[in-house]
């Protein structure tokens, strides 16, 4: 007869009615006032002396079979970090006191609480023990935790700001994300300063990581990766969600990595391209974004460094109606700013201009940019074959992978097209050696390359710089020849200052090896000459290596010997 009067009632309030330690009544009024005020029905209960808050954490603790504690012994200090979001916490009355293993074991008043419970076992991922508590010890320590959540994430958000988020095809993230922003209104706050900061501060890449007790956000500026924030763990998901919802990608699927695209919008006149990657590591998604900047395509070739001479000769190739130039180096070498740097020289009207990517980095207006995707068989191979039924005149390929790609590259530069591209090599002689070693024949090397350039990225030298005394031996064992060290000269190194924040570096340089294919060049190559072969005919010519261009770049002030020693060999 009771059970079937209390159905209404939540477990606590049905055990407590019929237990007869309350009245049916009183405990359907009490959890009106707890919906109504936002609350929870054990702390109604105490507040309205129903029952003290040591017996009803005695009764729930028999009644349910959980464990009783004492909170008075607790500290906030020994709560683990980010396991349950704040507003969990502060909705349910629930805070995780331990995770050992899967399991998180979380002090509750009420352990026949299912839904929060529930709740807080989805999010964390974990599964979840209650333990009871008296509700007049937990709720300090619920405030505690929420309001230093919510103050940490003020603290990073700044103040409002009003940004256009647009994704790879132009078009702004759909109702339900616009809902969302309205529930977590921080996180995205916290986003749009995070990318804010980072443009303004020059970095080229974003790292979002998480650990186990901690997330961290990363800029790459000059090259350097840096720290920059530590949120609370607890956003690591909402965060996720939110750049892959910009992104376009499946919030949904956290077991593969994902790759995007998104575009910020500051201005009528300027816009920021952003290249997402996501991976899923031990303790969530970590998250990288790449900065396109398309303003990096259009500084000009005299930004990038490139001494007079070097120039000349890449001008002149780039001039030529049709052969191969080819740019080389790492990752992050800069190479696709150089690349893109001359075909915004050659962009034209009369021109024709295709480039096979992956993917197309930077956006220019007249290009004919393709994507290549190898899922569906769109390979830089495919699109080459494409673009030479499409009347170019100019051709640019991302990257010569393979021979497929590398044999048509070549035919189109011998058949009256000028084919730029880029090679993983460590100098430009070598560049010669890699393609006879991917099975292009030498005649076919040797009648299409016009030009190759080997380059590193080092950090240029702020305004702060300080002279420096280097011992005469290690500027020798270093490259400097003895006619460079007359005195001419001064070597300087690194200061410290606001503009740099301390570390003495603002901005980077190429620094390059420059290479054009010469008659002698030429015949070596069709004699299957080796790289060291080649090198050494390209000295006699008068081409510098990657190490004397760097320490040309410390003669000249412009950046110091512990740079050009750390990016290029002797």
């Amino acid at each position: 007869m009771v059970a079937a009067s209390t159905s209404n009632l939540s477990a606590l309030a049905r055990a407590l009615v019929q237990g007869g330690r309350l009245k049916e009544n009183d405990a359907e009024q009490l959890l009106t006032q707890s919906l109504n005020n936002k609350t929870s029905f054990p702390e109604e209960l105490v507040n309205n002396n129903k029952i003290p808050a040591s017996e009803l954490a005695q009764f729930a603790s028999e009644t349910f079979g959980a464990p009783l504690f004492d909170l008075s012994a607790f500290e906030e200090a020994h709560v683990p970090k980010g396991a349950v979001d704040p507003k969990l916490i502060r909705s349910h009355r629930i805070i995780p006191l331990f995770k050992r293993g899967n399991r998180l074991a979380v002090a509750t008043a009420d352990p026949a609480n299912l839904h929060g419970l529930e709740e807080i076992r989805f999010q964390s991922g974990l599964s979840i023990d209650p333990i009871v508590v008296e509700i007049t010890k937990l709720l300090p320590l619920v405030t505690q935790l929420s309001e230093s959540a919510e103050e940490s994430m003020k603290s990073l958000g700044g103040e409002d700001i009003n940004l256009d988020f647009l994704d790879e095809t132009g078009e702004a993230p759909t109702e339900e994300s616009a809902a969302t922003d309205v529930d977590d209104a921080p996180v995205v706050k916290f986003l749009q300063k995070i990318l804010l900061d980072a443009i303004n501060e020059g970095a080229s890449d974003i790292h979002f990581e998480p650990y186990e007790k901690y997330y961290r956000i990363r800029f790459r500026v000059d090259g350097n990766l840096r720290e920059v924030a530590t949120p609370p763990l607890a956003i690591k998901d909402k965060l996720a969600s939110r750049i892959k919802v910009i992104s376009r990608l499946n919030i949904a699927e956290k077991r593969v990595p994902q790759d995007g695209r998104m575009k910020l919008v500051l201005s009528k006149t300027r816009a920021i391209d952003f290249r997402v990657s996501t991976l899923p590591t031990l303790h969530g998604e970590k998250i990288v974004m790449r900065i396109l900047d398309p303003t990096s395509a259009t500084l000009g070739i005299e930004a990038l460094g490139y001494e007079e001479d070097q120039k000349a000769a890449l001008l002149d190739a780039i001039g030529r109606p049709y052969g191969m130039v080819l740019v080389t180096g790492p990752t992050g070498s800069g190479k696709t700013v150089s690349l893109y740097t001359c075909l915004n020289i050659l962009n034209e009207p009369g021109i024709n201009i295709s480039t096979a990517e992956d993917p197309a980095e930077i956006n220019l207006a007249g290009i004919n940019q393709v994507n290549v995707d190898d899922k569906s068989g769109l390979t830089f191979a495919a699109a080459l074959k494409s673009f030479l039924r499409q009347d170019p005149d100019i051709i640019m390929v991302g990257e010569i992978r393979d021979l497929e790609t590398a044999e048509i590259a070549v035919k189109a530069a011998q058949t009256g097209h000028l084919v730029l591209s880029t090679l993983h090599t460590n100098d430009a002689p070598q560049t010669l050696t890699r393609l006879m070693n991917m099975g292009i024949p030498t005649f076919n090397i040797a009648s299409s390359v016009l030009l190759i350039t080997a380059q590193r990225l080092a950090r240029k030298l702020c305004n702060c710089k300080q002279p420096m005394d280097v011992p005469r031996q290690a500027l020798l064992n270093a490259g400097f020849k003895e006619a460079d060290l007359d005195g001419s000269w001064t070597l300087y190194g690194p200061g410290s200052c606001d503009r740099c924040k301390g570390s003495g570096y603002k901005g980077r340089v190429g620094i390059y090896q420059v290479m054009p294919i010469s008659e002698e060049i030429q015949r070596l190559i069709l004699a299957s000459g080796t790289a060291l072969d080649i090198a050494a005919q390209a000295a006699r010519e008068g081409v510098r290596t990657l190490r004397e261009s760097g320490l040309l770049k410390v003669k000249q002030g412009v950046t110091s010997l512990d740079e050009v020693l750390g990016t290029t060999n002797i």
